[in-house]
């Protein structure tokens, strides 16, 4: 699995997964944040679904990855939003297994969800947020999800 960054290039998860370590290794004072957003943009052809990991050294600066792919057309935004939710849970526990559970077990984890109060996406709140806390992670929607609604939402076009 393969792993785009903007300083990096094209990075495999085990390699992003010790990138990620030698950041923390840095400045091991500092406080950090782990953020996982999934955002996606639908046309008539496909639905491209951009996963963005970023860790955040919280007033010093972060590091992000981020991993493409495409589907056929998620129209409903119902399914697109679970498949998005569905992507960012499945990149954590795949990250839990790469050698990444001592971070994300030290430093809170966050699902930033591309949904928000106002729009269309606030009917989904309370089932995709309960989705995530139940599985154990902090929920995240918008104006505070920019690991979805900014960094992935960056590259899904």
């Amino acid at each position: 699995m393969m792993f785009l960054s903007p300083t990096r290039g094209s990075v495999a998860l085990e390699e992003m997964v010790k990138i990620l370590h030698d950041f923390v290794q840095e400045d091991q004072e500092a406080s950090y944040k782990l953020v996982i957003g999934t955002d996606s943009h639908t046309t008539r052809r496909s639905t491209t679904l951009v996963t963005a990991v970023i860790i955040h050294r919280i007033g010093k600066g972060a590091r992000f990855f981020y991993r493409k792919r495409s589907s056929r057309p998620l129209f409903d935004l119902r399914t697109r939003i679970y498949r998005e939710t569905e992507l960012s849970l499945e990149l954590v526990e795949l990250l839990n297994r790469s050698g990444m559970s001592d971070l994300t077990s030290q430093w809170p984890l966050e699902i930033h969800i591309d949904i928000g109060q106002q729009g269309e996406t606030k009917v989904l709140i309370q089932e995709i947020c309960g989705w995530v806390t139940s599985v154990g992670y902090e929920a995240r929607i918008k104006p505070m999800s920019f690991g979805a609604s900014s960094v992935a939402d960056r590259f899904a076009e």
